[in-house]
């Protein structure tokens, strides 16, 4: 599974005690889900995933040497270009992530499969899959080396990294067809989809943050109700048009996904001739932010 929201930023700071237990904890259930997935829902029914584990799969199947053995040591050689280029306490989460999972699968595989539904299969394996993942990832670790070679190419090549990981799982589930057939190639996808949207789900949280940009003509209207009926704090910040050269204020606040719909109606109400943009926001701290409940 290609990885979406990898730390890339070298920690200067040594973590609490308390924190790296948590985070050694919270990755190794992680792994151990994405384990789950495989051997329990995947890997029997001839159903892969993307990225190293994908390859891993298919090797697996042709060499009938145990997954386990090819997720570790296909991973091993990007723990060390991870520790190079994006940092020690990365590289370290991603080693026990991979550790983890490569021991755990090891230990289910005669778990019986759980079913041969495919489609159950795709999508319970996908979701479950996806999970353990984004823990994994929301907590500072990977569970598979595509990012860190597709970060490689791009500094190479004008494509973006998403781009670069994309080719490369188009590439392997497109091999999953010649190895298992069309159609486990496209139960394949099917479960790749779930997997991806359910990190994003993992690592963003289901009321995800979102900036919103207004500019009105009656801003200090539209911010005072946005600060009683939304709770939310805004932001002035003075702008001008380019084209008109008149001065603007732009009201700038932070809302959960939810609170999406009600301030499109308090701006709607009050202007509606303004201006609103809307951002998905990986990440809020710090301030008076918190995430609520509408009533």
């Amino acid at each position: 599974m290609e990885i979406h929201h990898a730390a890339e930023v070298k920690q200067h700071k040594k973590l609490p005690k308390a924190e790296v237990g948590k985070r050694t904890v919270l990755i190794c259930f992680g792994a151990v889900l994405m384990a789950i997935g495989l051997e329990i829902f995947l890997v029997p029914n001839h159903v892969i995933d993307g990225g190293i584990v994908g390859i891993s799969i298919i090797l697996s199947h042709a060499t009938n040497v145990k997954l386990g053995i090819y997720l570790f040591f296909l991973n091993v050689p990007f723990f060390f270009i991870g520790y190079n280029q994006i940092g020690k306490t990365f590289a370290l989460s991603t080693l026990l992530g991979v550790v983890v999972m490569s021991f755990s699968t090891a230990l289910l595989h005669p778990v019986p499969v759980m079913t041969e539904d495919l489609l159950l299969t795709s999508v319970f394996g996908g979701i479950i899959l996806g999970i353990g993942v984004g823990i994994v990832i929301r907590y500072g670790g990977s569970l598979d080396g595509t990012e860190i070679l597709s970060i490689l190419f791009y500094k190479q090549s004008p494509f973006s990294v998403g781009e670069i990981i994309m080719f490369f799982n188009l590439f392997i589930l497109g091999s999953a067809g010649f190895v298992f057939g069309w159609d486990r190639a496209m139960y394949s996808l099917i479960a790749y989809f779930i997997a991806y949207k359910t990190i994003d789900v993992v690592i963003q949280g289901l009321d995800e943050s979102k900036s919103a940009w207004i500019i009105s003509e009656n801003p200090d209207e539209v911010g005072q109700a946005i600060l009683a009926r939304l709770g939310r704090g805004v932001t002035y910040l003075n702008g001008e048009g380019a084209y008109t050269g008149d001065d603007k204020k732009v009201i700038f606040c932070v809302i959960t996904r939810l609170e999406e719909a009600k301030l499109k109606s308090i701006v709607e109400e009050l202007d509606p001739s303004a201006f609103l943009a809307v951002a998905n926001i990986t990440e809020v701290r710090g301030g008076r932010f918190k995430k609520r409940s509408i009533h």
